[in-house]
């Protein structure tokens, strides 16, 4: 719109005046900040450089409106002074203004539509790209189904070729198996042509291992019954196996043969016989030259034993050990039974043991290396040499045999046992190991016998030499005996302080100490506990009955001192014998059978009512009677009534009137007590007790003075005695003890009756009593 300048005269129209205060009565009622202004004032500027638009003429604005036309020159209203048009009103002005911003608005909003355009464009544009991928994608789409189309049938065309390939192998191993299944049966062919070849023979290179290959066919064969004609296969088999196997014994037989003639050559050359060959022809020929000769067998032997799970084997194997020892028997018998046989010739039981012993064990050890050169595996278990062992010790036993049966010595019988059981079997055998095992037999079925000869000997010799012993007038010259080995014993010089104390012991004891030291090293403890038993019970018996003897022989003292010396020393010398000397005894008895009978007889039972206890299995049944029987308690028993009788004799020698005198007053006092019809004797007995004549202080006096003559005269004997017979200064005090206390005892109780009965002047005066202070010193004076 273009506007001219309007003159200065012309007047402003009414709406511009109305325009002009609005605008000044909303400048000041909403004021711009410096802000807001200088946006505007930006705004204005901006608004300013640009052009007019084009349907706009830079000129003159022409309107359609009521001829209205505006004209301006230049950018301000301020400056525009003229108006072709004059706005008349507010409708006018408004349209005018809308004219205005319209034009203003179009041309602000050019380059947004212009932009709107370009982007529609480019809308448009991708709108057709996009087209085209959705095109380009749906081909694709199309050629990835196809693809997926292809690699499925490739993927199955290739499994395909897999399962093909698989069942191919499946079918290649499948007909391997059934090749190598098939082989096992094709070798029957192959193995009965090489063995039944003349060529064919157990020294032949292949033989081993076509037997290897025959068992393995075997074995195939039998864990497989299911295949068609596999048992007839199978026994066709066994059929070579056997054949194979019996040329293995043969040939056995025949190499140890030819061993054994080259050997036996070889002694022939050497001068001498095989009973009567040299020991050092008999190491270098015998052992050396044969495993020499039959090395050849070694790695037959071997491979057999290698096999040995099977039993064919086994069995071939215990075949080979029985040839084996077949022909080293027949080798070496002579020479073992001619060693032996001179043993026997020059030496005694014992060094005969020992020697025999010693050579066989030599042989043995010399058998079991030569046996484990033939058979390295088999060595180990002794049985399969006990067919050579066994005959071979079998010369050294019948030889013994005989001489154990007649030796009646107990002393070698002890030493052979000894030989036996600690010398060969404990420390020979047990140091080198198994190769002398297969000797225990033997050696413990001699060791039984000797030991069997040895109990019986030990009951002769207890029965013999202890229970039926018949002493001599030397054996029962007691104290004599005694009192010569005491005179010898202070007479001898420092060189000989120990003399032999069993001279002073009664024989049967000393015999009895001795076998039993002997025999208790040597026994089985059950058996010699029943021998000790026996001899301890014989000895004390025979003790007994010597003591007896003693008494008619010298006195009764002497008699209990023997017995209670020898008793002591019997107790004494058993008890390091770990052992019970308590033995059951059982026995049959049939006593009652008499009286079952006669019932049986008068037919007051039946002999065939089986529900009664007088049947017939009742009545001929007997009763078993057990006895226990222990010789150490009985010895003990024996013992303590032998010392207590001693101590009462003793007791009885020393104060026997004072225990005369005690008894005689505790009578009066009892019949006091229970009163008496005859007035005379009570009259006796009313008076006092020193008014009796048996209790007058005389009578008692003298009796003191007994008894102290015997303390003084009598009590020392005993003891010298008892030193002659008891050494042991322990043991005499603990027999004076009671002797001491019994003495003691009588004195208090003479002493308690004087000091109620008597005055003191009598008892000091007259009886005049020792002391019991005095008495103990006197008697521990004696000790």
């Amino acid at each position: 719109m273009a506007t001219k300048p309007a003159s200065a005269t012309l007047p402003k129209s009414a709406a511009i005046s109305k325009g002009y205060n609005f605008a000044s009565t909303w400048e000041q009622n909403a004021p711009l900040t410096e802000q807001q202004q200088a946006a505007i004032a930006t705004l204005s500027h901006a608004v300013a450089e640009r052009p007019f638009p084009a349907n706009l003429s830079h000129e003159h604005i022409s309107g359609r409106e009521n001829g209205l036309s505006v004209n301006t020159k230049d950018n301000t209203w301020e400056d525009s002074g003229a108006i072709e048009t004059v706005l008349v009103n507010t409708n006018q002005f408004y349209k005018w203004f809308t004219d205005l911003e319209s034009a203003m608005k179009s041309e602000t909003e050019e380059k947004y539509r212009h932009y709107v355009n370009t982007l529609t464009e480019r809308i448009q544009t991708c709108d057709d790209i996009l087209h085209q991928v959705d095109a380009t994608l749906d081909l694709f789409n199309e050629l990835q189904l196809q693809h997926q189309a292809v690699a499925t049938k490739t993927k199955t065309l290739h499994d395909a070729c897999d399962r093909l390939l698989v069942e191919k192998q499946r079918l290649i191993e499948f007909a391997e198996a059934l090749r190598s299944k098939l082989n096992y049966f094709d070798e029957l062919e192959n193995v009965a042509t090489s063995f039944y070849s003349p060529n064919m023979n157990v020294g032949n290179e292949n033989f081993l291992p076509l037997l290897k290959r025959l068992d393995e066919c075997i074995s195939y064969v039998e864990s497989n019954p299911q295949y068609a004609e596999s048992s007839v296969y199978l026994v066709k088999f066994r059929q070579l196996q056997s054949r194979a196997l019996g040329m293995i014994r043969s040939h056995v037989v025949s190499v140890l043969k030819s061993a054994s003639s080259q050997v036996q050559a070889a002694i022939r050359s050497s001068g001498g016989s095989k009973a009567a060959v040299s020991e050092s022809v008999e190491a270098s020929v015998i052992y050396v030259r044969f495993k020499a000769a039959a090395s050849e067998l070694k790695p037959l032997l071997e491979d057999i034993e290698s096999r040995s799970s099977r039993k064919e084997y086994v069995q071939i194997l215990s075949e080979c050990h029985r040839l084996y020892c077949e022909q080293r028997f027949s080798l070496i018998r002579g020479i073992v039974h001619q060693r032996i046989s001179e043993f026997a010739k020059k030496e005694a039981l014992p060094s005969l043991t020992r020697s025999g012993c010693a050579y066989l064990m030599q042989v043995c050890q010399l058998e079991h290396q030569l046996f484990d050169h033939f058979f390295p595996s088999s060595s180990e278990d002794i049985s399969n040499l006990a067919p050579l062992i066994d005959p071979l010790c079998t010369y050294l036993y019948d030889t013994l045999r005989p001489k154990l049966i007649h030796e009646t010595n107990l002393d070698f019988l002890c030493e052979l046992i000894d030989i036996l059981k600690v010398e060969v079997l404990g420390e020979q055998i047990s140091r080198r190991g198994e190769s002398l095992a297969g000797l225990r037999p033997t050696l413990h079925r001699i060791l039984a016998d000797v030991h069997e000869r040895l109990t019986f000997r030990a009951r002769t010799h207890i029965r013999d030499e202890i229970a039926n012993y018949l002493p001599s007038e030397d054996d029962l010259d007691y104290p004599a005996k005694l009192e010569q080995s005491a005179e010898s014993k202070s007479g001898t010089t420092s060189a000989d302080e120990n003399p032999d104390v069993f001279k002073t012991w009664y024989p049967p004891l000393e015999k009895t100490l001795s076998c039993l030291s002997k025999l208790y090293r040597c026994l089985e403890p059950a058996v010699f506990t029943g021998l000790a038993q026996e001899a301890v019970e014989v000895c004390s018996l025979s003790i007994q009955k010597a003591s007896k003897l003693v008494v008619k022989r010298s006195s009764p003292m002497d008699g209990q001192l023997f017995l209670i010396k020898h008793l002591l020393i019997l107790r004494e010398q058993i008890a390091p014998f770990d052992i019970e000397f308590s033995v059951t005894h059982k026995e049959l008895d049939f006593s009652h059978l008499l009286e079952h009978l006669r019932r049986i007889l008068r037919g007051q039972a039946s002999l065939f009512d089986w529900s009664r206890s007088t049947s017939l299995a009742r009545t001929l049944s007997p009763r078993v009677l057990e006895s226990q029987i222990d010789a150490k308690k009985e010895l003990e028993k024996s013992l303590k009534a032998t010392c207590e009788e001693f101590i009462m004799s003793v007791t009885k020698l020393v104060v026997d009137p004072m225990l005369s005198f005690v008894t005689k007053v505790t009578a009066v006092k009892v019949a006091l007590s229970s009163g008496s019809q005859n007035q005379k004797l009570d009259s006796v007995m009313a008076k006092p007790l020193k008014d009796q004549a048996f209790a007058t202080p005389d009578k008692v006096a003298e009796l003191v003075q007994k008894v102290s003559a015997s303390l003084q005269q009598e009590l020392p004997k005993v003891m010298e005695k008892m030193k002659l017979y008891l050494q042991n200064p322990s043991t005499r005090t603990i027999l004076f003890k009671p002797i001491k206390t019994n003495i003691v005892e009588a004195h208090i109780q003479v002493q308690s009756l004087l000091k109620s009965e008597y005055t003191p002047e009598e008892v000091q005066s007259t009886i005049n009593m020792v002391s019991i202070q005095d008495l103990q010193a006197q008697l521990d004076h004696l000790l």
